[in-house]
């Protein structure tokens, strides 16, 4: 019998086509031991994720894992979701380190998180409470072995009147079944406990003196290494006035602020995080010890960044065309040398660099028999760090534009030869115009880098040098330094500002680099 055959069919018969080739179907062996693979990889992974959330009752973690690992199951487990299984992973890596972070700086921008105000309003009465125990006359002592449990510090606590054995932590004291006694009535040893020695408590004394362990009506803390005490504390929640009271005095809860405060302004140093809306934002442009020098902060910022992107490009770019010449000899050395700042750790090459500049003992002084202040002035301090930035950043450029001229065909260079057109008119009219193709956006972003170089600029010269009657401001600070000195400065961390004022950053950033990107027309193909 003669087998019917399709149109399709007697076109590759007649053409002398190969048949088509086998595709991997799903349910071939392969295809089902990769989708195996895959449903195991990705329940592992939620597993792995979701149990910390479930034990710390974070359930909106719980929900968004259960809805990730959903849309991960339907598309790996669906034969026709081929662009949705290349594009997840990086779908979810854009979310988890790009999305969520710029999300919740800006959820930080509207509280008043920092110092002091770091918890929820029941943190901050216990923290009260507890800071103001003191010990009096006939109050219970208790043998002390500090220990550890998970990285956190443990009292072990046993009465000697009692003979009963306690755990104390900042949660509060529980009692302690199956501790092994040991000399002095204190604890030796005790199951999922790891007790101390002598010199691993001495050296963590500051943090066993911190540890209070809150009990009803006070605390248990440390009284040396081997004894502690239950104190009574001073300060006390009222909840009926929704008010701290003690010493004679009482401080009324404001939820505006966040914490305590009594009739005369006087607030309790420990508060709670609260929303505060645009507050911190509008502070960053309101708040005259803020906005005063803005202006010229974001000047220099703009020169430094514009600075050393060009002088970095340019030095990078003029040594890929000097070692790309055709009669250039010892290229490969020459090459390594130039790589060299690029392989150094950035970090400990500022402070070297910051070093060699010292006015006493500094490399550079030294060789060159002066006593300049580098970086004690606001002109040669901006100019070290756009020195220390070129040192640093050429390399990269250097590199990139390495790869790009091995790209140029030399039929264009020498059609331009053949013209009659100069060497400088080659390099102007088809060299630069083929390495900007692959430069521009690299000078893009590393515009966008610079301007946010907080080590550049910290390590070298702390923002410094600065004005005699103003500590807050440097001739070398840059946005990003002004923001650090701002909200982390000697009144404590301000985390609510410091995020306001990266949002500001951020905006500036952005519009500067989407400008930048269209100007030079980076993503367009050219023919």
């Amino acid at each position: 019998m003669t087998m019917l055959q399709t149109p399709a069919r007697r076109r590759r018969a007649g053409t002398g086509a190969p048949p088509p080739r086998t595709r991997n179907w799903p349910g071939s062996a392969s295809g089902v031991a990769g989708r195996v693979l895959a449903l195991g990889l990705i329940l592992g992974i939620a597993v792995w994720a979701a149990v910390p959330l479930v034990s710390s009752g974070a359930w909106t973690g719980v929900a968004i894992t259960a809805v990730a690992t959903g849309i991960a199951l339907y598309a790996y487990l669906s034969p026709r979701r081929l662009p949705a299984k290349y594009l997840l992973p990086t779908t979810f890596l854009l979310v988890a380190f790009q999305v969520f972070p710029v999300l919740y700086t800006m959820s930080l921008a509207l509280t008043n998180i920092g110092d002091g105000h770091l918890g929820s309003k029941q943190e901050a009465i216990t923290a009260i409470e507890t800071s103001s125990v003191r010990r009096e006359a006939g109050s219970a002592e208790f043998r002390l072995t500090v220990a550890e449990r998970d990285g956190a510090l443990v009292f072990l606590l046993a009465d000697p009147a009692t003979r009963a054995t306690y755990a104390g932590t900042p949660d509060g004291l529980r009692p302690l079944d199956g501790a092994v006694p040991g000399p002095g009535g204190r604890i030796a040893a005790a199951d999922g406990y790891t007790v101390l020695t002598g010199a691993q408590a001495a050296a963590r004394s500051a943090e066993i003196t911190a540890l209070t362990v809150p009990v009803d009506g006070g605390a248990i803390r440390s009284q040396g290494l081997t004894r502690a005490y239950q104190g009574k504390a001073v300060l006390a929640y009222d909840a009926g006035c929704d008010c701290v009271t003690g010493e004679g005095r009482i401080w009324r809860s404001d939820e505006t602020q966040g914490r305590f405060v009594a009739a005369d302004g006087h607030a309790l140093p420990q508060g709670w995080q609260v929303g505060v809306g645009l507050a911190n934002l509008t502070a960053a442009l309101t708040n005259p010890k803020i906005n005063a020098h803005f202006a010229g902060v974001f000047a220099w910022n703009l020169v430094y960044a514009v600075g050393v992107v060009v002088l970095t490009a340019a030095l990078g770019v003029a040594a890929a065309l000097v070692l790309h010449h055709r009669r250039m000899r010892g290229v490969r050395a020459y090459r390594t040398l130039i790589v060299l700042p690029y392989a150094m750790p950035a970090f400990a090459m500022l402070l070297v660099w910051r070093d060699m500049f010292n006015t006493d003992f500094g490399l550079i002084n030294r060789l060159l028999g002066l006593h300049t202040d580098w970086l004690g002035t606001p002109l040669t301090a901006r100019l070290s760090v756009l020195l220390v930035q070129l040192w640093l950043g050429f390399p990269y450029m250097f590199l990139v534009a390495t790869g790009a001229l091995q790209t140029i065909p030399d039929e264009y260079l020498e059609a331009a030869e053949v013209d009659g057109a100069s060497p400088w008119q080659r390099f102007r009219q088809v060299t630069l115009p083929l390495l900007l193709l692959a430069l521009a956006p690299l000078l893009v972003s590393s515009f966008a880098f610079n301007f946010n170089n907080f080590n550049g600029v910290f390590l070298v010269t702390s923002g410094g040098p600065f004005p005699s009657d103003n500590p807050t401001v440097g001739a070398t600070d840059l946005l990003i330094t002004y923001t650090f000195r701002l909200a982390f400065g000697q009144q404590g961390a301000e985390y609510g500002l410091a995020a306001a004022m990266s949002i500001y950053v951020y905006l500036i950033v952005a519009v500067i680099s989407i400008i930048g990107f269209r100007r030079t027309r980076a993503f367009k193909e050219v023919t």
